[in-house]
């Protein structure tokens, strides 16, 4: 597996185009040991950035709310995922635009530390197999839970947020399965390590309530193209218990795209059903239909 330090191509850092492997930060970079970085996760089909728009508004609203302003605009930003996904000869591919303070302070205070900002991108298949999406991926239990968005700012893409994520993905993939699912400090039903979650309950979906866990973009477009469908979607509270009511259960994602469950722990079994079927036809037809999709004016935009 080739290094992420050690690839051909460029990646926009500062406003300027630079070769992939002279991208370096300091040791001290603030960023680093005190995870005041923000970032996201975006895909391109056919040469179009699905979403754009949304993912940069949501980029300057994380690090706003971590607070620091990113030294350039929203349309600047924008231009310049482009500028990457050309220089780099990309049409279907993954974006990652990232946001960290710098060097000048080391400490918890942070004040006068320089923002930086790169966006990188590179080719990448589905975040599942194939094979895995075509019959369900497994998710084991977290023994990790969501904080409280009291302790913790719930609603950016922070980058410290993920270190709990990365701890139950590791220790479900070493016991065999594709991911973990989390409940939150009240021990409700949240989201998987990178995605939201969805049942399918006698013809309805299903979905918790997003008040400890980011409402992702991929997330708000399946509710919309559900309710093209004529799909009615209820967002609640979620319990352990309740999973056992659902016929069928998909996860939601920049990376994950739409894709089905098909065990949840060691005990509850889904099949791949007719309603994700059609929001996994939906899905894929919006997105190959770039930023015009065929269901986009229905669809609308998500947040």
């Amino acid at each position: 597996m080739q290094s992420y330090d050690d690839k051909n191509g460029v990646i926009w850092f500062d406003g300027a185009m630079v070769p992939w492997r002279d991208t370096k930060i300091h040791v001290l970079t603030h960023g680093l040991h005190y995870a005041s970085a923000v970032f996201e996760g975006q895909r391109s089909y056919n040469g179009r950035i699905f979403k754009l728009e949304e993912h940069t508004e949501r980029l300057i609203h994380s690090a706003t709310t971590l607070g620091f302003e990113l030294p350039f605009s929203a349309a600047e930003i924008n231009s310049a995922n482009y500028t990457v996904l050309e220089a780099n000869n990309i049409v279907d591919g993954y974006l990652r635009p990232v946001a960290w303070r710098g060097s000048e302070m080391m400490g918890v205070s942070a004040q006068k530390c320089a923002i930086h900002v790169a966006i990188a991108a590179w080719e990448w298949p589905s975040y599942f197999t194939p094979e895995a999406r075509l019959k369900g991926i497994r998710l084991q239990w977290s023994k990790w839970k969501r904080p409280s968005p009291e302790t913790i700012p719930a609603k950016t893409k922070a980058a410290g947020l993920y270190m709990i994520c990365t701890l139950s993905k590791h220790a479900a993939e070493a016991d065999g399965f594709d991911d973990a699912l989390m409940l939150d400090w009240r021990g409700r039903v949240a989201e998987a390590t990178g995605a939201n979650i969805f049942l399918v309950i006698g013809g309805v979906l299903h979905t918790p309530t997003a008040d400890c866990f980011l409402d992702g973009i991929t997330r708000r477009t399946v509710i919309n193209l559900a309710q093209v469908r004529g799909i009615k979607t209820v967002e609640r509270i979620i319990m352990p218990e309740d999973l056992a009511d659902a016929n069928e259960v998909f996860v939601t994602g920049t990376a994950a795209e739409v894709t089905p469950v098909s065990q949840i722990g060691d005990d509850l079994q889904f099949q791949v059903g007719p309603i994700t079927r059609q929001l996994i036809d939906d899905y894929t037809a919006l997105i190959n239909g770039g930023a015009e999709g065929p269901l986009s004016a229905q669809a609308g935009g998500a947040s």
